[in-house]
């Protein structure tokens, strides 16, 4: 009985995470929208409807302008919805009359949003949690690390790789020298930037180990707020430049299919790792909104980035290309999207029933 009731109690607390799962993707999909509505409002722009959500309207309101807010069924999705966005409507009100620069920082905004929001997300989880750095708790008396590393030392970079989330850290730097081989440690003790040298560790016939690295135990460095506010912008980048450079594999084949993940994935991935340990949700909200920011603004049809690139088109030539053969590009696109979409979820759906 007991073990029942701690199964039924770990199936809350894993439903409660997918709850977050939820909420934390549409927080970050709502940014991007309200991105493009602030601008849109700021620009004059004529808005139809902002919506939170997919499918049947659970709650409406209109506002005095015209505009609506709702609230849909479906939470794994969002938009604003300007007057004649998605029509050949050049009338004086509809999105495509507004001059190019206009539209051109409408569109942008959105992911621009993302990109804010992850910055800010990024200050919590450096000043909670840290960036990669680890200060060594714990020596254990193998190969030369005691000479050398103390605890209390923090490890910034390996082989003059910096530690990192997005590397893997210690573990993930070292993962191909080989045993017995030399690693060099940057470590700052006393506030003072040292270089030490230890060897990898090696496995006895038993199979114990020698030492992992010299060192065992080991703790992530928080920043302070403020240090944390610094390193905020420049760590953002170098997370939104991990996951362009994990798009353009994608593309290259370098990754198959099963790589891909699609809302229900990105959910499920999310709701493991916060039940696993809250703290793993500080990683995943920032991610979320830096890859929200970048792949927008892949110039994938459909998305920011293909309609920014039509409308710079349009800019340079004086006249827009076709506004029906651009929508019916948009179309292919976004059905194209979603059942690639619907596919790596599908295939994720079927290992997790294997």
């Amino acid at each position: 009985m007991y073990s029942n009731l701690l199964g039924i109690f770990d199936g809350v607390i894993k439903f409660g995470y997918i709850l977050i799962a939820i909420l934390i993707l549409m927080l970050m999909i709502t940014i991007h929208e309200f991105g493009h509505y602030l601008a849109g409002k700021l620009l004059k722009f004529k808005i139809n409807e902002f919506s939170i959500g997919f499918g049947k309207a659970l709650y409406t309101k209109k506002k005095e302008n015209g505009e609506i807010f709702s609230i849909r069924a479906i939470p794994l999705g969002g938009y604003c919805a300007f007057d004649g966005e998605d029509t050949p409507d050049e009338s004086a009100d509809s999105f495509n009359a507004q001059a190019p620069w206009k539209r051109l920082i409408v569109l942008f905004c959105g992911a621009f949003f993302n990109f804010l929001s992850a910055i800010i997300f990024n200050i919590a989880l450096l000043a909670v949690i840290g960036n990669g750095y680890i200060m060594i708790t714990d020596i254990k008396g193998v190969n030369n690390a005691p000479d050398k590393l103390q605890n209390g030392d923090i490890v910034t970079h390996i082989n003059g790789e910096e530690l990192s989330f997005f590397n893997g850290g210690i573990g993930g730097i070292t993962q191909d020298i080989k045993i017995g081989d030399d690693i060099t440690f940057t470590i700052k003790r006393n506030g003072e930037i040292q270089k030490v040298v230890v060897q990898k560790f090696a496995v006895l016939e038993d199979g114990s180990e020698v030492g992992k690295l010299g060192v065992n135990g080991q703790a992530y460095v928080r920043l302070s707020v403020g240090n944390a506010m610094l390193k905020s912008v420049p760590f953002t980048f170098e997370m939104s430049w991990e996951i362009l450079v994990t798009f353009f594999d994608l593309l290259t084949g370098k990754y198959g299919i099963d790589a891909l993940g699609g809302p229900v994935t990105t959910i499920g991935a999310m709701a493991n790792a916060g039940a696993t340990n809250w703290l793993n949700l500080l990683l995943w909200v920032p991610m979320i909104a830096a890859n929200l920011a970048v792949f927008n603004l892949l110039p994938i049809p459909a998305l920011d980035g293909s309609k920014m690139v039509f409308v710079a088109i349009e800019w340079v030539r004086g006249k827009p290309i076709d506004r029906d053969l651009e929508n019916k590009i948009h179309m292919v696109g976004i059905l194209v999207l979603f059942g690639i979409v619907i596919l790596a979820d599908g295939l994720h759906i079927l290992d997790f029933f294997r």
